[in-house]
């Protein structure tokens, strides 16, 4: 632990940060799953709820920083493709 109240302080909030952008990762994960599962039982209207919502929360992942801009559109991309119907890569 740092003897620096300054570094004291910016541990802490570096460490809510890392879980705030933990918590946004696992709700994407939790999303995809939901939209795969939707997907391969043909329930559409679930489907595209699922898959609304995951677009929503990686769209503000990537707005918050806690995922790169890339990283975002590549997942928007697997999703659209899974929504489809094309087997991911």
């Amino acid at each position: 632990m740092a003897n620096i109240h300054s570094q004291k302080k910016r541990i802490l909030r570096a460490e809510r940060e890392r879980l705030e952008n933990r918590r946004y990762t696992s709700t994407i994960k939790t999303y995809f799953r939901r939209l795969e599962a939707a997907t391969a039982e043909g329930d559409s209207a679930a489907a595209d709820v699922e898959h609304l919502a995951l677009v929503k929360t990686i769209d503000k992942a990537v707005k918050r920083g806690a995922l790169h801009r890339n990283t975002g559109a590549r997942k928007k991309s697997r999703a659209a493709r899974v929504r489809a119907g094309q087997p991911s890569a």
